[in-house]
């Protein structure tokens, strides 16, 4: 027996909780690498993005197929003139007049029919106009091209 007066832990046996712990953690990295690793499963945020973007695409086309789809309908007009005050009054003032943004109720220079209108607002225009397709979605689009013609007749 070695009794030096000098605590010695030689002989002490690693808790099991943390024996166990070692190991989940082990085995928990083991599976991350193999999951999430291109080049061994094949998974890639890249993949995912670009599904995703072709789907948006999707969804932006039939809004673009039909742009005049609730044009004349009193319903409509009036949701689009709510999405308008609360969305586009900041830059092209209440009445569409124009402010920051350009005159609605007259001709736009990147076209003023309403399948140029919907471009416009979903997509934006370079020197200011952001885009609104994900923020808004096509059905509130359709809405506010709606009212923006219902203001030039």
């Amino acid at each position: 027996m070695n009794d030096s007066g000098i605590p010695q832990e030689g002989q002490n046996r690693i808790p099991k909780g943390w024996l166990a712990f070692f190991g989940g953690m082990i085995i928990f990295v083991l599976w991350y690498v193999a999951s999430y690793t291109p080049a061994i499963s094949g998974w890639s945020f890249y993949k995912e993005y670009e599904k995703e973007m072709k789907a948006s695409q999707k969804s932006s086309a039939t809004a673009t197929a039909d742009p005049g789809k609730y044009l004349g309908k009193a319903d409509a007009i009036a949701e689009g003139k709510n999405e308008f005050a609360t969305t586009c009054a900041a830059c092209h003032m209440a009445d569409a007049s124009g402010g920051i943004g350009p005159n609605l109720r007259v001709a736009l220079k990147y076209g003023s029919t309403p399948a140029n209108l919907l471009e416009s607002i979903g997509k934006g225009r370079p020197n200011g106009m952001p885009p609104f397709q994900q923020q808004l979605g096509n059905e509130k689009l359709l809405k506010l091209v709606a009212y923006i013609e219902s203001l030039r007749k």
